[in-house]
């Protein structure tokens, strides 16, 4: 599962890693990304042209009667988005990346608490998660964007905090993973794997994470 993340990195940066990006949105540091609030996401037109764009993370599903929470879902499993009815159509047609500095995991100890990590590249380089998105139309023809992260198997760095950690997709595939004319589900399996362990470190961190009101920079600071 991935409930939490950071992005601080700014659109420079993020151009150097993504290549152009058309759209205009306002990017600022955000140290605890919650579920529900606006992200930043990375789509392909239908000639291949990046975009970004802010999207609501939490995917609410074409057919939802309504865009309530019971419908939202911030993470779709690698191994069963190709069948879920949720997901099955935006995995085809939709899919995103989900710029990321590093997340969040939380590991249970022995005396019942939960501590928590930031998990980051060892470079300290911005990621590229693997997500797809949806739209959601109101009667009045309202819409809303929203999203959600692949998650799959942790790697042997994650493993030891939790068992689950998001699709991270290597610079080389970005343009497959977005392409629209790429649509079989067997074709899209080898994007989610779990990233190699030498990619990423962990660290532990204060538990002030655990509010989503403290949004700092203090927030990743080891302990």
């Amino acid at each position: 599962m991935c409930g939490r993340y950071f992005l601080h990195s700014n659109l420079d940066q993020l151009t150097e890693l993504f290549g152009q990006l058309e759209g205009n949105i306002a990017l600022m540091p955000r140290y605890n990304i919650t579920p529900t609030q606006p992200v930043p996401v990375i789509r392909a037109d239908a000639q291949g042209r990046r975009h970004i764009a802010l999207v609501r993370w939490g995917l609410v599903p074409s057919w939802a009667r309504e865009p309530d929470s019971k419908y939202s879902m911030i993470n779709a499993r690698a191994e069963t988005v190709a069948e879920k009815p949720s997901f099955r159509s935006a995995y085809r047609y939709r899919r995103c990346l989900i710029p990321a500095d590093g997340f969040y995991e939380w590991q249970k100890t022995p005396g019942g608490h939960k501590q928590p990590y930031c998990i980051r590249r060892i470079d300290d380089e911005p990621l590229a998660l693997a997500g797809i998105w949806e739209t959601w139309r109101a009667a009045d023809g309202s819409e809303l964007e929203s999203c959600a992260i692949l998650v799959t198997s942790a790697n042997a760095t994650v493993a030891p905090v939790h068992d689950r950690m998001p699709v991270i997709v290597d610079r080389p595939d970005f343009t497959s993973w977005l392409d629209r004319h790429q649509q079989h589900p067997d074709e899209l399996k080898r994007f989610l794997q779990p990233a190699p362990g030498n990619l990423l470190r962990l660290y532990p961190i204060s538990k002030k994470v655990n509010n989503p009101q403290n949004d700092s920079p203090e927030i990743l600071e080891p302990l």
